[in-house]
């Protein structure tokens, strides 16, 4: 973004504010999606971010290049807070008395999905990594910044960025290598067992 737009927006230009909507929404919910996983919290965390950029506006440098890392910064911390909020909600439900339960079809539906396993040991590699590793991950690797510009955006500086990356590959290359060796004892396990049965009718 050139420096006058960032004059304009450091000022309340509403106009310059849309530019900047129509710039930066789709990878501000990009990044909100991998961070949380889900498609209406991610619709959330773009609305607040962008409640939130107006709110800090004035705190917007008029010297400088792209306003994204800026507002992927926010996102994060909006992604952070939903996430507590989530917590918080989800311990006063199950403080609550038990309703009789009802079957969900949801689950058995996804079940038939080919790419469902692949997407569970993902986001179990996911889970592995503390959150600001995640973050990172989502920073650099899935919405492209630099390591300046993803140190910018969490507010930490560079080497911290290189050794949380570095610690968050590590983990999801172990996890995945291991969840790919398991699948593969199974497929083994069921191929030996098949003609036994087979035998047996």
């Amino acid at each position: 973004m050139d420096t006058n737009l960032r004059k304009r927006i450091r000022a309340g230009d509403h106009d310059a504010f849309g530019d900047l909507f129509d710039a930066y929404a789709r990878s501000v919910y990009n990044h909100a999606y991998r961070l949380t996983g889900e498609w209406t919290t991610a619709e959330d965390v773009v609305s607040l971010t962008f409640l939130d950029a107006w709110r800090l506006r004035a705190k917007v440098d008029e010297e400088g290049g792209s306003l994204r890392p800026w507002l992927l910064g926010i996102a994060t911390n909006v992604a952070r807070n939903t996430r507590r909020a989530a917590r918080r909600h989800a311990a006063a439900v199950a403080r609550l008395p038990r309703a009789e339960a009802v079957r969900d079809f949801a689950d058995e539906i996804a079940g038939r999905l080919d790419d469902a396993a692949q997407l569970a040991v993902v986001r179990t590699a996911l889970a592995r990594l503390r959150r600001a590793e995640r973050e990172v991950l989502a920073l650099c690797v899935w919405a492209g910044l630099d390591y300046a510009a993803a140190a910018e955006a969490l507010g930490v500086p560079v080497g911290t960025v290189r050794s949380r990356l570095s610690r968050a590959r590590t983990t999801l290359a172990k996890h995945m290598e291991l969840s790919q060796t398991v699948g593969q004892m199974r497929d083994d396990r069921t191929t030996a067992v098949r003609p036994l049965r087979e035998g047996n009718r």
